[in-house]
């Protein structure tokens, strides 16, 4: 009866304004993924599964405890479950943008709410669905995706996807999805993804402070603020490039330009203050269009904002997320307008 009905009752839950294709290969994806779900300590506990895997599972478990005991996140069984997808990514989210502007293109689900991306099962959807918008002259973006969140809807497995980045990295992600679990604000994607990215950073320096772990050096975690603000400033000029009443041939050319001066400053910073680090050569020397800076805005934007409200709250993860609901609560524009006061060092 589940196999039958779950694929019209995703619809319904997932649906917004779209084509039933789309709402079939997201019933289809979410299904297969529950389908393929199976306890962690079964996998754990059998000696025909790679060593590896149950190692990696068994440290992946001790992060899941301390999720809930010390983070006050959801004590359920998310993330006590284990999916082999066969696959890197679990989605693929297409990100789309105007050629001047920065404002995502929106999708609304009844649960979600309106989010800034679109996600395809299929890495070949994904890039049919990026082609079609490009066509239409569009900024498009596509970014694998290696875990999300159903919002407490399904208990979320670990996935093979979630599995390449060491047990610290599963860990975080564990962390950040949780946190999604915790709360979450339907249509406002700066505000969900920034505070589950702090959620994310301050439950990893706790967590390695627990097992003795020294803390992040101080030059990598400056290296990634660094990036982050070079890119954000970048948002901001295109930003007021784009309320200029120019020529759109004027426009591209001083749109050109604004990316390879965040190319150049990058390379200034990396050889003269990061010793020639070149961790983020890769993204850097990509094409560059407006959807590619999207998700800059959308996952790191407010998150200096709660690292200073988890400081009024003096560390105490209760008190946090007691503000997080209350400042969830409140219009948008107020919210905002809470948001850069604590920014800002305000009260």
């Amino acid at each position: 009866m589940v196999r039958r009905f779950l694929p019209g009752l995703l619809a319904v839950l997932l649906s917004g304004c779209s084509s039933v294709s789309y709402y079939s290969q997201l019933a289809s994806g979410q299904w297969q993924l529950l389908r393929a779900r199976e306890p962690v300590a079964d996998v754990i506990a059998d000696p025909s599964r790679p060593q590896a895997l149950r190692e990696h599972l068994v440290q992946s478990q001790k992060a899941r405890a301390f999720a809930s005991e010390h983070l006050h996140l959801p004590d359920n069984q998310s993330y006590r479950l284990y999916a082999d997808i066969g696959r890197p990514y679990v989605v693929w989210n297409v990100f789309a943008t105007q050629e001047f502007s920065l404002s995502p293109e929106t999708h609304c689900f009844p649960i979600a709410g309106c989010v800034a991306y679109r996600g395809y099962y299929n890495q070949g959807a994904a890039r049919g669905e990026a082609a079609l918008l490009q066509q239409r002259g569009m900024d498009v973006s596509i970014g694998g995706v290696e875990a999300y969140s159903t919002l407490g809807w399904f208990n979320d497995p670990i996935m093979s996807s979630m599995m390449n980045w060491g047990d610290e990295r599963l860990a975080t992600l564990i962390f950040h999805e949780l946190a999604h679990q915790r709360f979450y604000v339907k249509d406002d994607t700066e505000f969900n993804e920034s505070y589950a990215n702090f959620v994310e950073q301050e439950g990893t320096r706790q967590w390695r402070a627990a097992r003795g772990l020294a803390p992040l050096s101080d030059a990598a975690l400056k290296q990634r603020d660094q990036f982050i603000r070079l890119v954000l400033d970048t948002r901001k000029r295109l930003e007021t490039l784009y309320a200029q009443p120019l020529a759109a041939d004027l426009m591209r050319q001083a749109k050109a330009a604004e990316f390879e001066r965040l190319r150049r400053d990058y390379r200034q910073m990396r050889d003269n203050q990061w010793a020639g680090d070149k961790r983020y050569d890769v993204w850097i020397n990509q094409p560059m269009n407006n959807a590619r800076l999207l998700p800059f805005g959308l996952y790191d934007q407010w998150v200096p904002a709660f690292a200073a409200l988890f400081r009024q709250v003096d560390g105490d993860w209760v008190r946090f997320f007691a503000a997080v609901e209350q400042m969830g609560g409140l219009p948008v524009a107020q919210r905002k307008a809470a948001l850069k006061q604590l920014e800002g060092g305000g009260p």
